[in-house]
């Protein structure tokens, strides 16, 4: 068959890059070093570069004591200059390009400079590297013999002052180079409608005749992909429409709610789920073993790694530790110096290394997305270990959740509320909400020590919420697709309150 010869070259030639990925595997701080001056070496005659004195920066500590650990508001209005025009700021090739992204359902955007290089040697590269690592570790895949369905944003890009910005997704499909467009679906002019609801519509009748092997995309909207075209089809599950389909490419947000919600759509043993961790900012890590949890930190594309441990976090004023100094099972806040101009940049992500010798990580939350209002430091993963326990024991599953504290007011104690909407309901929601609140317990002695005899936490209070809830809050907001997501933990009962009113209205 034409299709498969075409699978073997293609498969054959990215299964070379494994190689290449040897240099920072063996030699990862070598590699993170040479990279860092590299970066500063270029971008030294830029208006930062002049600024912080990049040209007299010789060592790690210099580039610590001369650039500071930054956040987007204190380089917006960098942002803003290139925007209308100006360039050699903050990175001295042309930046034309913008990843507009929230983050969260905030309403406030941020425009995330995207440089022509952290286009081709971060997000292509990466999708390269990603191809790789699965046709290395499945000699029998057969991806180009068939297309892959990619989910991208909502979002069409804009044009502004001859710069142009959008999601990054959508930023990525209109540069992407021919080796990524073939055999992929839909084409570019659906994956860029604007409109969710009709660009989804759009994609199912397109797509549902098509021999799609692969899928790429955020969980929860892929999610509601594929029960689409299942209602179009009428079939019931997806391997009756795409019968050839073998792996799920996914990032964006935790996969554990969603993971058995997958398996009963695709009822196949040996189906691959591989998951990545990229952004607007960058492409960072990627999975590299059959049937993990972690992924390889990808130390050649162009970003320089620092990491602030999360018991000495303080924002702006933290103080950061390079690549070598990090330890396993640690929380860390990411710092990153790029391709695209940011200089020591907090991304607002936490992770934890599970691997040093290869350096492996799993996402662990948001510096913004805990509860930590009573000292319970309540973070995201925390959390959904908790909902899957309570899951697994109560026969339910969860489509999305997002929770916060109820203060204490003239109260002695305070407690956390919780929205769930379920994908099926548990069989009893008071021993659903014991189980969430006992796991929680007993791996987070903080949380433990505040629910003690009901001193500082009462139990937790769980809103089952309707069907839909959460989509037509997004919906409301504009934030349907793409890389919007639910803020899942939150000091702030604001999303909560919002969330509690709708349900109210309907």
């Amino acid at each position: 068959m034409p299709f498969q010869i075409v699978n073997s070259i293609i498969s054959w030639f990215l299964k070379k890059r494994k190689h290449q990925m040897e240099l920072f595997l063996k030699y990862p701080i070598d590699v993170q070093h040479e990279l860092l001056f590299k970066l500063l070496n270029k971008a030294q005659n830029t208006e930062i570069g002049i600024k912080y004195d990049f040209s007299k920066i010789d060592t790690y500590k210099d580039f610590t004591k001369n650039v500071p650990i930054q956040q987007y508001e204190s380089i917006e209005p960098l942002i803003d200059r290139t925007r209308k025009g100006e360039q050699n700021i903050f990175w001295p090739t042309h930046i034309r390009w913008f990843a507009k992204s929230s983050g969260t359902t905030n309403a406030k955007s941020k425009f995330i400079p995207v440089s022509d290089e952290a286009l081709e040697n971060c997000h292509f590269k990466a999708g390269k590297d990603m191809l790789c690592l699965y046709f290395n570790n499945n000699e029998e895949a057969q991806l180009f013999t068939g297309k892959g369905l990619r989910l991208g944003g909502s979002s069409a890009v804009y044009e502004d002052n001859d710069t142009y910005f959008g999601d990054l997704s959508a930023i990525i499909i209109e540069n992407m180079p021919f080796w990524a467009d073939f055999r992929s679906a839909p084409k570019q002019e659906t994956a860029l409608m604007e409109e969710w609801e009709t660009k989804l519509n759009a994609i199912v009748k397109e797509t549902i005749n098509e021999d799609i092997t692969s899928l790429v995309g955020v969980p929860s909207w892929m999610l509601v992909l594929l029960n689409r075209v299942l209602e179009k089809t009428g079939k019931d599950n997806i391997l009756e429409v795409w019968p050839n389909l073998e792996v799920y490419f996914h990032g964006g947000v935790n996969f554990n709610p969603y993971r058995e919600q997958f398996k009963k759509l695709i009822p196949k043993k040996d189906f691959k789920y591989y998951e990545t961790y990229n952004a607007s900012e960058g492409f960072f890590a990627i999975q590299d073993v059959n049937d993990s949890l972690d992924m390889l930190l990808m130390l050649d594309y162009g970003i320089f790694y620092e990491f602030i441990p999360m018991h000495a976090f303080n924002g702006e004023d933290s103080e950061a530790i390079p690549l070598e100094q990090v330890e396993l099972n640690t929380n860390y806040a990411i710092v990153i110096t790029t391709n695209g101009g940011l200089w020591r940049y907090l991304i607002g992500d936490t992770v934890k290394f599970t691997s040093l010798n290869p350096y492996r990580i799993r996402i662990t939350g948001r510096t913004k997305h805990f509860i930590n209002v009573f000292g319970e430091e309540l973070i995201v993963e925390n959390a959904e270990e908790a909902l899957k326990q309570a899951c697994l024991k109560t026969n339910a599953e969860i489509s999305e959740y997002t929770a916060a504290p109820v203060f204490m007011d003239n109260k002695k104690s305070g407690r956390h509320e919780w929205i769930i909407e379920f994908k099926k309901l548990p069989e009893d929601i008071d021993y659903f909400t014991e189980i969430l609140d006992n796991t929680i317990k007993a791996i987070n002695s903080d949380y433990e020590a505040k629910r003690y005899h009901d001193l500082t936490l009462e139990m937790p209070k769980v809103n089952v919420a309707p069907e839909g809830l959460f989509y037509n809050w997004l919906k409301l907001k504009g934030k349907l697709g793409g890389q919007h997501k639910i803020p899942r933990l939150s000091n702030s009962r604001k999303h909560l309150e919002e969330l509690l009113e709708l349900e109210l209205v309907n």
